[in-house]
């Protein structure tokens, strides 16, 4: 649904993207991740055929962004950081406005003007003046305003900025019932609790490359290593070390507790723990330790 192939874009000699080839299906979230000037915004403006690549080529939802770019803008639902609503308008004039620039008739702007105020908990906004909105209201409002042509594609950057939990979690589970209607989803956001939670792959750029491409479970087993476990014990750690030691090498420990890591639990960890028992050792619990997207995200932007 979405295919680049060495994409590029140059700024008076300065190089924003820089040979990025990506592709998403449809039904699937692709989180592009990266810090502030990685080329995020760059990249999706090229999509959305508001900018032309340099180099290199970008096809979306069957459509050459370069060739025929207002096909590509007719198939594509644009949600950017900024999305600079109408403050004097109501919601409901405001998504009539709209869905006449995207040619739908009265009778759908309607239904699907309502029908995603009315998945964003706020269907009063449809009479209200959007000035008097709430930041994370605006937001949604812009949001059903991207959705309202029902777009096959989704370009998505930072959907839940400036939103209380309740209602970034209402987006969110919009956007994964989006997912499950086949559209294909690229969301760029610094939110990478978000990012784990709702996308299927994560890529993250610096200075305009891809530098690293995977879903979360690949990329924290790339980057960050085998599985990390903690052994927890009744009594103090020391007396344990010496049977820990026939199986594993401990990273870290406490007073009471271990952590290692291990490429292959289901093979160490029941003989380890049968080897504690039988050194009368009490065990309180053994658990993989949980590494977050974080850990794997600094040590990708934080690379020479």
């Amino acid at each position: 649904m979405i295919q680049l192939e060495n994409l590029t874009k140059r700024f008076d000699g300065f190089t924003a993207v820089d040979c990025v080839t990506l592709a998403v299906d449809g039904g699937e979230i692709l989180a592009l991740l990266g810090p502030n000037g990685a080329g995020k915004t760059t990249t999706v403006r090229m999509l959305a055929a508001v900018l032309q690549p340099t180099e290199g080529r970008a096809v979306v939802a069957g459509f050459d962004t370069r060739q025929q770019p207002i096909a590509v803008r007719a198939r594509v639902g644009i949600l950017t950081e900024q999305p600079g609503l109408y403050l004097r308008m109501r919601g409901g004039e405001y998504l009539h406005f709209f869905g006449r620039i995207y040619g739908l008739d009265r009778e759908t702007r309607e239904r699907q003007g309502r029908r995603w105020l009315q998945q964003f908990a706020m269907p009063e906004a449809w009479e209200r003046r959007m000035g008097e909105f709430s930041k994370g209201m605006r937001q949604k409002m812009a949001l059903a305003r991207t959705l309202l042509h029902d777009p096959p594609v989704l370009l998505l950057d930072e959907p839940t900025s400036a939103m209380d939990p309740y209602s970034a979690k209402l987006v969110r589970d919009a956007i994964l019932t989006l997912r499950d209607d086949r559209r294909a989803i690229l969301l760029c956001t610094h939110n990478l609790a978000e990012a784990e939670i709702v996308a299927d792959r994560i890529a993250i750029i610096r200075r305009g490359e891809i530098v690293a491409l995977g879903t979360p479970a690949e990329l924290k087993r790339r980057l960050l290593g085998p599985p990390l476990m903690e052994l927890r014990l009744a009594g103090a750690v020391d007396g344990a070390l010496p049977v820990v030691a026939r199986f594993v090498q401990p990273q870290a420990r406490g007073p009471d507790w271990l952590r290692y890591q291990v490429a292959d639990p289901a093979a160490v960890n029941p003989p380890l723990l049968r080897a504690l028992a039988e050194a009368d050792i009490a065990v309180v619990s053994l658990g993989q330790v949980e590494q977050s997207l974080e850990s794997v995200y600094l040590q990708v932007v934080g690379e020479a």
